[in-house]
């Protein structure tokens, strides 16, 4: 399955996946808004007649966008696969779900698992602490490996698939013998010629070493995996020195500091 990624799953990526036998995901709120998403949705379509699936992250943000418009869309649509995040969106998944919609909700763990799928969710999307993106809070990551031993024996019946840090066939067959479905891969497909992304960022992904990461934004409870670079020193010098303000990021992102 492949991963949503803001500014990066959109329809041309999606589609060579579901293509070549995955399941593609365009990102629902990297667009600006609900009718763009739509024809986001038409786009896919054109590119391919294969499943697909749309992601709906529900995460701590300054301006929330209108999820209940988005979601809307994506029933309106008819799209059948939905991958949510972030938080407990229970009613979020509620409204999908009474659509007839295949839910799969990514999480750091099982207990949070076990809460989606009690709201609605069908299957769950495992993310250990190597993932890029949203791997949880650092005092309570886990890497994948253990992760996905120990989240077995209490998820029971519940289907899941493997996210974070995987990139290779090798990886998947660990994932299989673990009990996951399948796996979940998303920076490994920022590498490819669909990608929508700077050539140089492609090159700096297939040059850099496995330690060149980091995490921010942690004292917002929204913490990222992010590339090792200048700008990443500074937003963790903004927040160290300003831990909790949410403007610390808004002024980063903006360009003020």
């Amino acid at each position: 399955m492949l991963g949503g990624m803001h500014y990066v799953t959109y329809a041309p990526l999606a589609a060579a996946v579901s293509n070549a036998g995955g399941l593609g995901t365009i990102t629902a709120v990297t667009q600006p808004s609900p009718e763009h998403l739509r024809k986001e949705i038409h786009k896919m379509r054109t590119l391919t007649d294969k499943p697909f699936a749309v992601n709906l992250s529900f995460l701590p943000a300054g301006n929330p966008p209108d999820y209940a418009a988005f979601i809307k869309v994506i029933i309106d649509e008819g799209v059948k696969v939905v991958e949510t995040a972030g938080g407990r969106p229970g009613k979020w998944i509620a409204m999908l779900r009474d659509a007839g919609i295949y839910v799969i909700h990514k999480c750091v763990n099982a207990r949070h698992g076990l809460a989606a799928v009690k709201d609605g969710a069908c299957m769950l999307s495992i993310d250990g602490s190597e993932c890029g993106g949203h791997p949880g809070p650092s005092n309570s990551q886990t890497g994948g490996f253990l992760l996905m031993a120990m989240v077995k024996k209490e998820l029971g019946d519940v289907p899941f698939i493997c996210s974070g840090g995987v990139g290779c066939g090798e990886q998947l067959a660990a994932a299989l013998a673990l009990g996951a479905e399948g796996v979940n891969m998303g920076t490994r497909f920022m590498a490819t010629q669909e990608a929508a992304i700077h050539d140089n960022i492609k090159k700096a992904l297939v040059e850099s070493s496995y330690t060149q990461t980091t995490l921010i934004m942690d004292t917002l409870k929204n913490t990222e995996r992010v590339f090792l670079n200048e700008e990443a020193l500074s937003a963790q010098k903004a927040e160290k020195e300003r831990p909790g303000d949410f403007e610390v990021v808004r002024e980063f992102v903006s360009g003020s500091k």
